[in-house]
């Protein structure tokens, strides 16, 4: 019975020094998933809505029916995979380009407080008459990170902001931005009025 504990603890001593390695433990930081992302396919949004544009495969556009006005032109155009909306809103322009325009600097002006750097880029597409700019907005909690607005600087205004339907957290979503920034970018890049 004694050779039996003296070889058990002999065995188990002997696992002990074995298991303790001589490298040093650290703690792995934390991670996030791997995002897959599909390719870029696009189709054409063309309806009877006073503008068009192509959109990808992978998102839904969504709109309310029941909507009177310029509103009846507003439309979502959700990615659900990565649970992301871009929202498009829709404005004829009567006079009041100014005061659109800089409705679309307060909405961007509200990520201040949030945002790392705000960097602005302006579009111009005088073959279809569309006028521009684009606002990359960068930081870790930004709830928008990628808003735009075009016009034909006549009548026809959309102001567009893409949003996360989570509380951000902008660098683990940062590939997922890059990618839909993308999309935003072809959007605008196809854009033409009615």
């Amino acid at each position: 019975m004694q050779k039996i504990v003296l070889y058990s603890v002999l065995i188990l001593g002997l696992f002990v020094i074995i298991s303790c390695g001589g490298e040093d433990y650290a703690p792995k930081p934390k991670a996030y998933f791997r995002i897959g992302l599909p390719e870029k396919s696009y189709q054409s949004f063309d309806t009877l809505f006073p503008y068009s544009f192509e959109y990808p495969k992978y998102a839904l556009i969504k709109h309310n029916n029941n909507a009177v006005g310029d509103d009846r032109y507003w439309i979502n155009i959700n990615f659900p995979t990565y649970n992301a909306t871009i929202h498009i809103t829709y404005k004829t322009v009567k006079n009041n380009l100014d005061s659109l325009i800089e409705n679309a600097r307060k909405f961007v002006d509200k990520h201040i407080s949030k945002a790392t750097s705000i960097k602005e880029k302006s579009y111009e597409n005088p073959e279809n008459n569309v006028y521009g700019v684009v606002y990359n907005i960068k930081g870790n909690s930004v709830a928008s990170s990628y808003q735009f607005f075009a016009t034909d600087r006549k009548k026809h205004y959309i102001r567009g902001a893409l949003y996360f339907n989570m509380v951000p957290c902008n660098d683990s979503l940062a590939p997922v931005i890059d990618f839909i920034e993308k999309d935003i970018d072809h959007l605008i890049g196809t854009l033409k009025w009615k």
